[in-house]
C-alpha cells in the first residue's frame, strides 16, 4: 500500500492550464511568431515593396508628367490671358469662362460635334449588332467575313479621309458616277452644309464599325447554347430566339458599346479637319477644331483651355453617367 501511494504520488500531474509546466517543458503557443521569425520577415517585406514600386515608378513617371501636370498646367492656364505672342500671361480669373459660356461660335461648334454624336452613334451600334449576327450564325468562311468587318479599323485616319474624299468627290467621285448611272443626280457630298455631316457620318460607320463588331460577337458566343436548345425544343423560331435569348443576353454589352461610342464621337476631329476642315460655312466644325484653332491660329492659349475645360466637363459627365449605369446593373 506505501508502495502503490508512493508511485501515485510520483506520477504527472495534469496541468491546469495552458502554459503550465508539463514533463519540465512549457507549452507555447504556435499562432505567435517568434522575434527572430519577425525580424527575418520585415527585411523580406521591405524588400518586395521596394521591388514592387520599382517595377510601377516608369509607368507613375510617365502618369506625372504627361498626364497630371499637363491637367494641372492647363487648368492653370485657363485662368490666364496667355497667348503665343506672350502679351499678357497674368492672371485674369473666371473671364475667359465668362466669355467662353457667352461665344456663340463655341457653343455652334458644340452643337455640331452632339448633332454628330446623336446621329454616329444608332447606325454604328445597330449595324455591328447586325454584322455580329450574321457571322454568329456559322456562315460559310466565318474568317473572311471578321477580317472584312474588322480590317478598316485597323487603317488610320488619313488613309480612311483620302479614300472617301475621292470617293465623295463631286466629279470623279465613284459614288456620283454610280448615282448618275442609275438616273439620281450628283451630291455635292462635302460641299453641301445639309450633307456634308452625313457624308462624315458614313465614312466613320465604315471606319470604325469593326470594333463594336468584334464585342457584339464576343457577346454572343458566350451565351450558353442550352438556352437556344431549350427555346428550340418548345418550338421557337431563329427570330424568336434572336429577340427573346440573344437581345436580352446583349443588354449590357450594349450599353457599354452606347456609352464607349458616345464617348469616342464627342472627340471626333480627324476625319473632320481631313476632310471638310469644319466646313462648309461651319456645319461639321467639332468643338475639338474651334479649341485648336482659337489656341493655334488665334493664339489665345488661355481661352481655348477655358473652353477645353468645358469640353472636359461634358465629357466626365458622359463618364460619370457611364459608371453609373455599370454600377446600377451589377448590384
Amino acid at each position: 500500500m506505501s508502495s502503490l501511494a508512493t508511485s501515485r504520488s510520483a506520477g504527472p500531474e495534469t496541468p491546469s492550464r495552458p502554459g503550465q509546466v508539463r514533463n519540465g517543458q512549457s507549452r507555447r503557443n504556435p499562432s505567435r511568431k517568434s522575434p527572430v521569425g519577425a525580424a527575418l520577415s520585415n527585411p523580406r517585406r521591405t524588400r518586395d515593396n521596394l521591388n514592387g514600386w520599382g517595377f510601377a515608378a516608369p509607368f507613375l513617371a510617365f502618369f506625372l508628367v504627361f498626364l497630371v501636370w499637363p491637367l494641372l498646367y492647363g487648368l492653370y492656364m485657363s485662368l490666364t490671358g496667355k497667348s503665343l505672342t506672350g502679351a499678357n500671361d497674368s492672371l485674369i480669373g473666371l473671364a475667359n469662362y465668362a466669355e467662353a459660356l457667352a461665344d456663340a461660335d463655341m457653343w455652334h461648334s458644340l452643337g455640331n460635334t452632339l448633332y454628330f454624336t446623336v446621329i454616329s452613334t444608332v447606325p454604328l451600334v445597330l449595324v455591328a449588332l447586325v454584322m455580329a449576327a450574321l457571322v454568329n450564325v456559322e456562315l460559310p468562311a466565318q474568317w473572311l467575313w471578321r477580317l472584312s468587318y474588322f480590317a478598316p479599323y485597323l487603317l488610320a485616319s488619313t488613309v480612311v479621309s483620302l479614300f472617301f474624299s475621292w470617293m465623295y468627290n463631286p466629279q470623279l467621285g465613284l459614288i456620283n458616277d454610280s448615282l448618275t448611272k442609275i438616273g439620281l443626280p450628283r451630291v455635292a457630298w462635302l460641299n453641301d452644309p445639309n450633307v456634308a455631316m452625313w457624308a462624315i457620318v458614313i465614312a466613320t460607320l465604315w471606319w470604325t464599325v469593326g470594333f463594336n463588331f468584334l464585342l457584339y460577337l464576343a457577346a454572343m458566343q458566350n451565351i450558353p447554347a442550352q438556352h437556344y436548345e431549350a427555346a428550340s425544343l418548345d418550338g421557337a423560331g431563329a427570330w424568336r430566339q434572336f429577340f427573346s435569348i440573344t437581345l436580352p443576353q446583349l443588354t449590357p454589352t450594349t450599353v457599354m458599346i452606347v456609352l464607349l461610342q458616345i464617348l469616342a464621337s464627342l472627340k471626333i476631329f480627324d476625319q473632320v479637319y481631313q476632310m471638310t476642315a469644319g466646313g462648309p460655312a461651319g456645319s461639321t466644325r467639332p468643338v475639338v477644331q474651334y479649341i485648336f484653332e482659337t489656341g493655334f491660329t488665334g493664339y489665345r492659349l488661355g481661352y481655348s483651355a477655358a473652353i477645353s475645360y468645358i469640353f472636359f466637363g461634358l465629357i466626365v459627365a458622359v463618364s460619370a453617367m457611364q459608371f453609373f449605369i455599370t454600377r446600377r446593373r451589377s448590384a
